[in-house]
């Protein structure tokens, strides 16, 4: 008896490994067997199979068929090894080639008619693929524009299981059942609300240069920002601007970000996306759905989609508690390890972390007509939800004041002056971050950071020899002596003021510099 392989790829988190599916048909009473740790799932793949192979033309032997999932020890999951057992028990049965299939990966979920359905994660189920030195892959119509974006593989798109047969020689017999049009994506065609980055020109925004500032300033380290304020002085319109001014994506990191979609079921277009994603879940949100998880397969959470972009938790003080401080690990380690009784999981987080608070509960504020009767005690407890762990992993923070009718008429007049300097636009905010990071990527040639954001604390104030001396940062610390700053703090407050330095184009932060960096981190620059 012939044991027909081919393989599938088995996804963990973005992880993928090559799994061989072998069939094995044999002369005893008809079953269908898969085995090879199947979750549910995938162990309902032996009805999927036989009917949608019978109504193709190509029905299965009335015969014994054991299906292998091999390395037999590697949990597996979902629906996406339907084309791949069919393409083997096919190969085993003689209708198609055994060779042909052999040379294929197969990805894709069948339908009963035998029509392919989309999948979630084929774009790293193939970048896995092609990381493993397999050369092709076979999957669904519908994902067909996303398993092209991985270089070097040659992908074959078919809308049936009756197509591939034919694709790899075979010749079914009459369809029993009409196959329709091939399977869209059932996820729509435009991503989710809070995926997309708004429109939106940093030239929009009225209330002084100190905002602008802390925006330009946390984009070109890639620093974190706390924007604290009463209801419409402008903090979701800050937050909003800071990913069109953000440097495009990397080619590695715009597939990774590509990836993390297609994991979550987002749909991906034709062509990579260079810009940021911007991810602002709702107050409600679970940690699991912050950070990710599911009791099977495990899905990327916001914060884990918001990797190499903007994370944006709009009146944080109202996420629960644990949600927040779920945070924590993240944004000291630019990853999230999500641990299940049979699976490990690991997503990249390195994504810039922008809060907005209302200074009270009534969000009224010091505004003398805002009515605000709020007690001290009870501002203070609830600006208190934010743990003051996850606020000393925040280096910038700015209270966005009141646009008030004297900061309209200033804008105003300036607008009006012939010859007066414009606004600056998000173009030109983008060209002086763009200019900062690549001051900061050469600074940092030879280690694995980029940003002065990434910098670790040790190795800026020893072996990289980045400490600026004692004389710039006396104010520093002081801080530090008196308990105004931790010591995670001065090594933030460093790494800003680096920041500040590449945007005023010096060689090496100064005591001003160190001064601007500490008063944004204690909240007192604006």
């Amino acid at each position: 008896m012939v044991v027909a392989r081919t393989r599938a790829i088995a996804l963990v988190g973005l992880s993928g490994s090559v799994v061989e599916v072998e069939a094995d048909l044999s002369s005893q009473l008809p079953a269908f067997v898969i085995i090879g740790l199947p979750d549910t799932a995938l162990g309902e793949a032996r009805e999927r199979v036989r009917s949608a192979a019978g109504n193709a033309g190509c029905p299965l032997p009335a015969r014994r068929l054991t299906v292998n999932l091999s390395p037999a020890s590697l949990p597996k999951h979902g629906s996406a090894f339907d084309l791949a057992i069919a393409m083997s028990c096919l190969a085993a049965a003689g209708t198609v080639a055994p060779e042909s299939v052999a040379r294929f990966v197969h990805l894709g979920e069948l339908g009963l008619d035998g029509r392919l359905r989309p999948t979630h994660g084929i774009l790293p189920a193939v970048l896995a693929a092609a990381r493993a030195g397999c050369e092709r892959v076979m999957v669904p119509t519908a994902n067909a524009a996303e398993a092209r974006l991985v270089p070097g593989v040659e992908v074959v798109a078919v809308a049936s299981l009756r197509e591939a047969v034919e694709r790899h020689g075979g010749e079914p017999g009459p369809e029993a059942v009409r196959v329709g049009e091939p399977v869209a994506d059932s996820d729509g065609a435009a991503p989710p609300a809070d995926a997309v980055a708004p429109d939106g020109d940093l030239a929009e925004v009225i209330g002084g240069e100190e905002p602008r500032q802390a925006l330009l300033i946390a984009a070109a380290g890639g620093h974190h920002l706390l924007l604290a304020g009463p209801p419409g002085a402008g903090k979701t319109m800050l937050a909003s601007r800071l990913p069109g001014i953000l440097p495009d994506l990397s080619p590695e990191a715009a597939l990774e970000v590509a990836s993390l979609r297609s994991l979550a079921g987002h749909p991906i277009g034709e062509t990579l996306s260079v810009r940021p994603p911007f991810e602002a879940p709702h107050h409600t949100a679970s940690a699991a759905a912050m950070v990710g998880g599911g009791s099977r397969g495990i899905r990327p959470g916001a914060a884990a989609r918001a990797s190499h972009g903007v994370l944006f938790l709009d009146e944080a003080p109202e996420f629960p508690a644990s949600v927040l401080d779920a945070l924590r690990q993240p944004l000291e380690s630019g990853r999230i390890t999500i641990h299940r009784a049979s699976s490990v999981a690991t997503f990249p987080a390195r994504f810039q972390l922008v809060l907005a608070a209302n200074p009270c509960p009534c969000g009224g504020g010091d505004a003398p007509d805002a009515g605000c009767a709020c007690p001290p005690a009870a501002k203070r407890r609830y600006f208190a939800r934010i743990s003051g762990p996850l606020l000393d992993r925040v280096d910038l923070r700015l209270f966005v004041h009141r646009v008030t009718p004297s900061r309209l008429k200033v804008e105003r007049d300036r607008a009006g002056e012939p010859g007066a300097a414009p606004t600056m636009s998000s173009q030109e905010a983008r060209n002086l971050v763009v200019r900062a990071r690549d001051a900061a990527a050469r600074r940092l040639a030879g280690t694995p950071w980029r940003t002065n954001a990434e910098m670790p604390g040790p190795w800026l104030r020893g072996e990289g020899g980045l400490h600026p001396g004692s004389v710039a940062t006396r104010s520093l610390d002081r801080s530090l002596e008196r308990g105004g700053v931790t010591m995670r703090g001065y090594d933030r407050v460093l790494k800003v003021a680096w920041t500040i330095a590449d945007l005023d184009g010096d060689d090496r932060p100064n005591s001003e510099h160190v001064g601007r960096a500490l008063a944004m981190r204690l909240g007192t620059a604006a």
